[in-house]
């Protein structure tokens, strides 16, 4: 049943959809020459920008070459981390994690201990190899097992030019990305909350260990577009964090999330000489928040609409079978409207509650999605109802006192039989009605005709003349 319900609301949602969408020659013609800004010239081998919520592509070069990644690694590594453990669980440092790393670290000792969290804000800020493995090996059990989760994460995320093998980004021929696969990684990764705090905090400190006794760790975040650790040349006023990496081999990376009129962007850039990963990303986001726009679909869809119809009368307000996702958004650039955007409606989507999406593209490009989903809306059926009890307060009443309403509620079903017993009564008692005001009516008519017939009794006697007498009066004559 309810599937066939749900195949319904789409036919009738599709047939409304493609009357919509439907456009005259000249409007297909317009938009047959939509306009994609394009980007400024980098100096980094390969980057990318997209939007958060919707994925968009704003920008893009060479995104599918693969690079090596180096520190920007760490992200899927504290991911992971977060995902499968505790911020209070103890880490304690093996002899692995301490020895078998180099690079960037904050000098740990073996069986030093320390909380995840502790050891997630060194990866994320100060880029700590020994931590990063620590962490691997804590989550996973060993450093082999966390490494194929980290490549089963990317394969199903649709990375299909990635391949890890290692937790922090050290040098590795076979240990490579691509800008497109980074950023669907960055946009995963920032979906979760605590990773967004700890990408986003500028320093922090961890406490007294085990091992180190007599002073604190001091951490300072090394992307200079958040934190000035160097020179304050690259700040970002928009800048909400990421992570940095760099080894000779891969030369600069840089991962960076930024927010500006409700528009989130990630920008990666790979392969980049000197400081050009930071006045790449810089310009890029330039370049997109000046020449783009996010437009919400609930607000501007024009095709379908939620709002109530009022009614009068006994059927009440409308209430639609279908609704949007009020969310949803689509980018377009700042010189489209939204009409300009196409729509299809496709129903591949294997969640119960969603019965369908409709796919938004601009100039080849797709520039967002919306959700369709039930609302679970009722036809009311006519119902004789006497209400014993009133809500006691309009607007504040409990479950309780809805449960005991409807226990006072009396419904009569309407049938044929009823009815043709609910005449007959009627045309009886109308019947009684009219017998009695007739005899009303006539009650001094009959009373006097009671009277006139009956004969009053004489106070005298009455004599009967005897047989003689009438015998000779006969004669006489």
């Amino acid at each position: 049943m309810k599937r066939h319900r749900k195949i319904c609301l789409l036919a009738v949602l599709s047939s409304v959809l493609l009357c919509s969408f439907s456009e005259p020659a000249w409007a297909k013609k317009k938009k047959n020459n939509q306009y994609w800004p394009q980007g400024p010239e980098i100096v980094s081998a390969s980057g990318i920008v997209i939007e958060v919520d919707t994925g968009t592509v704003l920008y893009e070069k060479n995104v599918h070459d693969r690079h090596y990644p180096a520190s920007i690694t760490k992200i899927m590594t504290t991911l992971l981390a977060i995902e499968n453990s505790k911020m209070d669980e103890v880490v304690t440092f093996s002899h692995d994690s301490v020895y078998n790393t180099e690079g960037s670290g904050i000098a740990r000792d073996v069986d030093e201990q320390m909380t995840m969290e502790q050891c997630l804000y060194a990866v994320m800020l100060a880029s700590a190899n020994e931590c990063a493995y620590a962490v691997a090996e804590h989550t996973a059990g060993d450093i082999g097992t966390f490494i194929q989760m980290m490549n089963d994460r990317a394969a199903k995320l649709g990375c299909k030019d990635t391949n890890f093998t290692n937790c922090n980004g050290l040098p590795d021929e076979q240990h490579y990305t691509s800008a497109y696969d980074m950023a669907l990684i960055a946009k995963e990764a920032y979906q979760n909350e605590t990773f967004r705090i700890m990408s986003g905090t500028k320093t922090y400190t961890i406490p007294f260990t085990n091992k180190h006794t007599d002073e604190e760790t001091y951490l300072q975040n090394h992307h200079q577009m958040l934190y000035p650790l160097k020179t304050r040349k690259y700040l970002y006023e928009y800048c909400l964090g990421g992570k940095t990496g760099y080894t000779t081999v891969a030369n600069s990376t840089l991962v960076t999330y930024a927010e500006k009129d409700g528009m989130t962007l990630i920008c990666v850039v790979l392969n980049a000489e000197g400081s050009g990963h930071y006045e790449d990303t810089r310009a890029l986001f330039d370049f997109c928040f000046d020449n783009f726009k996010k437009m919400n679909v609930h607000e501007n869809e024009a095709s379908y609409s939620e709002k109530k119809e009022e009614r009068d009368g006994v059927l009440g307000d409308y209430e639609p079978f279908v609704a949007l996702d009020a969310s949803s958004s689509i980018i377009l650039p700042i010189t489209a409207e939204f009409t300009d955007a196409k729509s299809k409606v496709v129903y591949d989507n294997k969640d119960k509650d969603i019965l369908g999406s409709i796919n938004y593209t601009y100039a080849g490009r797709t520039v967002g999605t919306a959700n369709l989903t039930a609302t679970n809306a009722q036809v009311d059926s006519f119902q004789f109802i006497e209400q014993k009890e009133q809500t006691k307060m309009e607007g504040q009443e409990t479950a309780a006192d809805a449960e005991e309403t409807e226990k006072q509620t009396v419904v009569i079903p309407i049938t044929i039989g009823s009815v043709s017993i609910l005449l007959l009564v009627i045309l009886a008692v109308g019947a009684l009605l009219f017998l009695l005001w007739k005899m009303t009516d006539n009650i001094y008519s009959i009373k006097r005709k009671l009277h006139i017939n009956k004969r009053d009794k004489s106070p005298y006697k009455t004599i009967k003349p005897s047989k003689f007498y009438r015998r000779r009066g006969r004669k006489r004559f």
